[in-house]
């Protein structure tokens, strides 16, 4: 007799006298081809041993569930909750009566198929004991995901222990002196440069600390002993000279054999305590753009000097490192180690178990800053005061993970020109595909003259995209709405996004019904879903489900018609939007964070492709090679998705096509 595989999901996560029940609850359950189970049956956990269960709703196929014998070595079995209602399809539209029946799903065997029947009330007693197996079988498709992202970043499922983001967390509390500190070597003010370069060279660092030319009373610093010496020179405020000092120094044609230290030492220096946290220093270098940081003990002994470098390594890719190198960059190929610092920086978030929405919004935040820069570095100051630069799609809403095309465009002031503007924004599109930011295929870039104009002629085409019914208009639309600010006059961009409530107003009432059908146009879930429904002589060539097109954009797409509808043109984030469409209760609270559950569980699958393949577009995902409760969750995002394009067509009155 077939056993359960207390290794595999969700039984893993059972103690043995959990386990014991449930055996005890457990029992055989034969189907023959085209036989279904009963209503009575319904209120079984099943595990698909082998053979194929087509899942359906009214007749209408919704998912397939298949056994050893078609899942191509996977280790584990799919399994289903016949007692799951289909509350996603009914309770969250809003569009139907609250007294409309909820019906249950249907499941028939598509071949002769042998199951484990686990009974429900079994199933509920450990479930009310155990949170962990409550959650990977709840309802509320957030508290799956949650289940998986767990198990993802938690192998164990202690949860009493720490997960790796709580470890990273915890770097930031440790004190300053567990991170590894350059020595301390101490030159006196009116010490040549050449003396300070030489002791530089022979200890291999690029800074010497300086001490001042003072007296303590009638006394010497050399009067003093080791440790009065080293707590005068701390409220002294020692100062630092660096490689680059030297090096200016020279450029001004100074002799270093002459010259003394105090010339070119910086003696508004900043010091940290070594009691203090790394967090704390993170800050200050963050806060006062400095490099190092002498480290001050107890006794108010300098007991080393703190480097940027040495953080970065015991802390990992931290967000706020990055931003500093990016801050500090002074041409294209030190923008560019910063850049690669990104994607670490991805690699280690998503490795650590952090959210991939906090993920894609720290990132948006970080490529805004790599822009920023790229366009300090090419356009003059001028430029930069009278113009918006701005990025749109999914850089713009902060949903963009791993380098993809370019959606950029530059707002000019009315009445400004410059005669080098087609120049520079050129300049700054083929930089970015340097850095591996590649070119926009639809040409909606602001090297694009139509993506690189004043207020008043962008106004002037936003009018004509709501007047014109050209798809591409609607494409274009769509970008603008998503628009987010980057750098120079951030005014240009508040005034696009008045006129286009404005335009909004003025246009045909008809036009939001003909801007939403772009949700519908790819196929529905069951058209994507059955290219993996195994066939009796074995599964389809191409098994790929398009992440994009059959998730992600039908949501995006459709949360945007909404907004849209609602005047919400403010925020171009899909997570702002729903929140806004809840506020004006054009949507309810459950049903805007399972339509952002489900955005987010697509968006991190098209990371884990990205991160594990050499695809730059990270689109398609063969279901075959994801776990049983990865493909659980996938049907169940995809139902969300169905369901939602459901709920458009109702409210748009459009045909299903």
């Amino acid at each position: 007799m077939p056993h359960l595989d207390f290794s595999q999901p969700p039984f893993d996560v059972l103690s043995l006298a959990e386990r014991q029940s449930i055996r005890k609850n457990t029992q055989i359950r034969y189907l023959a081809k085209n036989e279904s189970l009963p209503a009575e049956e319904l209120q079984c956990l099943y595990v698909v041993i082998k053979g194929q269960i087509e899942q359906s709703l009214n007749g209408e196929f919704v998912a397939s569930y298949v056994g050893s014998n078609h899942a191509d070595g996977l280790n584990n079995n799919d399994w289903f909750d016949s007692r799951r209602l289909p509350e996603s399809l009914t309770k969250d539209n809003q569009l139907e009566p609250e007294s409309t029946p909820i019906q249950p799903y249907q499941f028939r065997a598509n071949e002769e198929t042998l199951l484990l029947q686990v009974a429900g009330t079994a199933i509920d007693k450990i479930s009310a004991q155990n949170h962990l197996v409550r959650q990977m079988l709840s309802d509320k498709l957030p508290e799956r995901l949650k289940a998986l992202h767990q198990r993802r970043h938690n192998k164990t499922l202690d949860p009493a222990s720490y997960t790796n983001q709580q470890e990273v967390q915890q770097i930031m509390l440790q004190p300053v002196i567990d991170v590894h500190l350059l020595p301390v070597h101490i030159v006196d003010a009116d010490d040549s440069l050449y003396e300070a370069a030489r002791i530089m060279t022979k200890a291999g660092l690029k800074h010497v600390l300086v001490r001042p030319l003072s007296k303590l009373g009638d006394l010497q610093l050399d009067d003093l002993d080791g440790s009065q010496t080293a707590q005068h020179e701390t409220r002294l405020l020692l100062g630092i000279l660096t490689d680059t000092d030297i090096c200016r120094a020279v450029s001004d044609k100074q002799d270093p054999a002459t010259t003394p230290c105090q010339r070119y030492a910086n003696f508004n220096l900043r010091t940290i305590k070594a009691s203090d946290e790394i967090g704390d220093a993170l800050l200050t270098m963050t806060r006062y753009r400095i490099h190092r940081l002498p480290v001050i003990d107890k006794s108010g002994d300098v007991v080393g000097v703190l480097g940027q470098s040495d953080m970065l390594a015991h802390i990992g890719h931290h967000s706020q490192l990055i931003s500093i190198q990016i801050e500090q960059a002074q041409d294209l190929s030190s923008l560019d180690t910063a850049v690669e610092l990104i994607g670490r920086y991805i690699r280690s978030q998503h490795h650590n178990g952090v959210k991939i929405g906090n993920i894609s919004r720290m990132v948006q935040t970080l490529n805004a800053q790599v822009f920023t820069k790229l366009w300090q570095l090419i356009a003059p100051d001028e430029v930069m005061a009278n113009t918006c630069l701005i990025v749109m799609g999914s850089e713009g809403r902060g949903e963009q993970i791993m380098r993809t095309d370019q959606d950029n465009a530059l707002i000019i002031r009315d009445g400004y020109t410059h005669p080098d503007l087609a120049q520079f924004t050129d300049t700054f599109n083929s930089h970015l595909a340097t850095l591996g930011y590649p070119l926009c295929d639809g040409n909606i870039m602001m090297t694009n003259p139509m993506w690189r104009q004043s207020l008043k002629q962008f106004t002037a085409q936003i009018g004509l995209w709501f007047r014109n019914s050209d798809p591409m208009h609607g494409i274009y639309l769509s970008a603008i709405l998503d628009g987010e600010y980057v750098c120079g006059d951030e005014s240009l961009l508040t005034q696009v996004r008045q006129h286009l409530e404005l335009a909004h107003q003025q246009a045909d009432p008809m036009f939001v019904r003909q801007f939403a059908r772009a949700a519908l146009q790819f196929g529905d879930v069951n058209q994507w879903w059955q290219k993996f429904v195994p066939l009796l002589g074995g599964k389809s060539a191409s098994s790929d489900i398009d992440l994009k097109k059959a998730g992600i954009f039908p949501l995006v797409h459709g949360i945007r018609t909404l907004a849209l509808e609602n005047n919400v043109l403010d925020v171009p984030s899909t997570k702002a939007r729903l929140k806004a469409l809840v506020q004006v209760d054009a949507m309810t609270q459950e049903r805007a964070d399972t339509l952002l559950e489900a955005l987010e569980f697509f968006m991190a699958q098209r990371l884990s492709v990205a991160l594990s393949t050499d695809d730059k577009h990270a689109r398609q995902v063969d279901p075959t090679t994801l776990t049983a409760l990865e493909r659980d969750l996938l049907k169940e995002c995809l139902a969300v998705v169905k369901s939602f394009k459901n709920q458009l067509r109702q409210h748009y009155q459009l045909e299903i096509s």
